[in-house]
């Protein structure tokens, strides 16, 4: 407990324990003699697995917290390394600027593995028995695999070298706007949980959005979705991925952080006068 209640150490093991996750993925990635997206699919799970092993260690499921962001790099950097054309290093540009920016809202949030996402605490509670299941697939593999189709039209940008086209740009640029999003809705949620005010943040984009963090997050994997696609439009099967993401957020995350926003007072009448994503005026 000591251990876990030291942030600097507690950083210190998360970043081991990803550091053995990327090498271990990277060698069986090139251990592996099957198709790319096998290849890729079977190093990413068996990654994700290494990092279960540990959440298990420290009996807590948030040790895979930055996976969500860190995977992409990894894969993105990684082929990108045997060179490719310049639209698909303006993507992997993208998906690093996306990758960086949320690891280091995870580290700013980070306060030790003895902290742990309320989410996973809730499913503990509610499934009981179940709880090692729904760790193992829905805490941590469901998520490893939505990000893993949201990658690949990357993946293939880079292995095809796709050609610079202006729909390509117009596709980056939802992109970056998507990054710019999360940044600015991060920074605004930052400032209101240091002093809370109000039982619902009320300022910013949150003003007209209960969600504008998710938003961004929805439209970073469909302007790179859309990149691609709309270069290579007979694999447009690769955009499933962004589709998969947007369902998660609408089904499963959304969901999930209204209801618990609804046990505050007050909570119809802020949902009556703001919008589940859109940061428009209602």
């Amino acid at each position: 407990m000591s251990i876990k209640n030291n942030r600097k150490i507690s950083f210190g093991i998360v970043f081991i324990v990803y550091v053995l996750a990327s090498v271990g993925g990277v060698f069986i990635f090139n251990a592996l003699n099957y198709d790319l997206w096998l290849n890729l699919l079977i190093a990413d799970v068996c990654a994700t697995i290494i990092t279960f092993i540990f959440s298990l260690i420290f009996t807590n499921a948030s040790v895979y917290d930055p996976y969500w962001s860190v995977q992409p790099l990894v894969i993105c950097v990684g082929l990108l390394i045997s060179g490719t054309s310049f639209m698909a290093t303006i993507m992997v540009t993208c998906v690093c600027a996306w990758g960086i920016r949320l690891t280091a809202n995870w580290a700013y949030t980070f306060h030790g593995l003895t902290h742990q996402d309320w989410r996973y605490t809730m499913l503990k509670e509610k499934t009981g028995a179940f709880y090692p299941l729904i760790n193992f697939l829905g805490i941590h593999m469901f998520p490893t695999l939505v990000v893993y189709a949201c990658v690949l039209p990357v993946v293939y940008a880079i292995t095809m070298a796709i050609p610079t086209t202006v729909l390509g740009f117009l596709g980056c640029l939802i992109s970056v706007c998507a990054i710019a999003l999360q940044t600015v809705s991060d920074i605004q949620m930052q400032a209101y949980r240091k002093d809370r005010k109000t039982p619902f943040i009320c300022v910013g984009l949150w003003k007209y959005s209960r969600h504008p963090n998710y938003l961004g997050e929805i439209l970073m994997w469909w302007g790179m979705a859309l990149t691609f696609t709309l270069t290579v439009p007979s694999m447009w099967y690769l955009a499933l991925g962004a589709l998969i993401n947007t369902l998660m957020f609408l089904v499963v995350s959304i969901p999930m952080a209204d209801g618990r926003q609804s046990k505050k007072q007050g909570f119809s009448e802020y949902k009556l006068h703001t919008r589940m994503l859109l940061p428009i005026k209602k």
